[in-house]
């Protein structure tokens, strides 16, 4: 059998260590990951018009359909929602409204309050959502 010379085998070996490394480097960190957005993303305008005493219904039509209606506690509605940016760590927040009777007693909690209007641009941008301009405001 042949005996390849040392001088053959060193850029073979420099040019197959050089692809091996380029194709590893290349998949880390260049994919961009999406911001996801899961749950209840509350409008801080309508979050500040709660106030105690309010209704059900009124809560209903201001915030919308809680996360979490518990059957097995009916006075009390969560409005949960979670955000996670380029693949880190998961950030939860919730906002949660007890109920006395059919009235709002108490406010607790927290809720993303920039977030909905960074989605709206971020989506906007890609042309999911019609842009201010374009509804004749």
């Amino acid at each position: 059998m042949p005996h390849l010379p040392k001088l053959a085998i060193k850029p073979a070996l420099k040019l197959t260590t050089a692809a091996l490394l380029a194709s590893t480097v290349v998949g880390c960190g260049l994919i961009y990951k999406v911001p996801v957005y899961q749950g209840n993303l509350l409008e801080p305008a309508k979050v500040e018009q709660l106030k105690p005493g309010l209704t059900k219904r009124q809560v209903s039509l201001l915030l919308g359909t809680p996360t979490i209606r518990d059957p097995f506690h009916q006075d009390r509605w969560d409005y949960s929602a979670s955000f996670k940016r380029d693949g880190g760590k998961t950030d939860v927040k919730t906002l949660t409204l007890t109920f006395d009777g059919d009235s709002l007693a108490t406010i607790d909690g927290d809720y993303f309050k920039d977030e909905p209007g960074e989605l709206a641009r971020e989506l906007g941008r890609y042309g999911n959502l019609p842009r201010e301009k374009d509804k004749g405001r």
